[in-house]
């Protein structure tokens, strides 16, 4: 399970936008989830690399083709009094896996992670994703089955944001 031997994880470019989106846009669809898709390349542009970025990525690229990101934003933990990282997904395309490609990303946000001093790297998995659950266990990762994520979207945090 060695990675690629023309492999590239790098910081993302803005001009790899596109790319990223076509990315998530198979993440979608392996999970599912292509009508959640609302998005396009000129936001997710502004987001990771606008006057505020809210968000990082990395990328996986082998000659010259992106095969695989990681996005990624900080948090804190009150608790620690430290920051973290959440890791909002990780992607590498179905021809491309078995060969330490989502290892290699894996591995990158945690350097990023351990430079910046954080005190935790999180991520959520899908309950039914059994393969990714086994490779962040041999990854060192702690599936906590006692904390449940809380969710609200789109008119919901209207309403929310307009109670007293």
């Amino acid at each position: 399970m060695n990675s690629h031997p023309q492999l590239v994880v790098r910081l993302a470019k803005p001009d790899d936008c596109a790319e990223i989106f076509n990315l998530i846009l198979g993440l979608a669809e392996y999970e599912k989830l292509t009508e959640m898709v609302t998005g396009n390349p000129g936001l997710l542009h502004d987001h990771l690399f606008g006057d505020k970025p809210y968000a990082e990525a990395i990328v996986a690229e082998i000659e010259e083709k992106l095969v695989g990101f990681a996005l990624f934003f900080s948090n804190y933990s009150t608790f620690l009094t430290k920051p973290g990282i959440y890791l909002e997904d990780i992607f590498v395309l179905p021809a491309y896996r078995h060969q330490g490609i989502g290892k290699s990303l894996l591995v990158k946000v945690a350097k990023i992670a351990a430079e910046r001093d954080c005190g935790r790297l999180e991520w959520s998995v899908l309950d039914w994703n059994e393969p990714a659950q086994k490779f962040y266990t041999r990854m060192g990762a702690e599936i906590l089955d006692e904390w449940r994520i809380c969710r609200v979207t789109g008119a919901g945090i209207r309403r929310l944001a307009e109670m007293i």
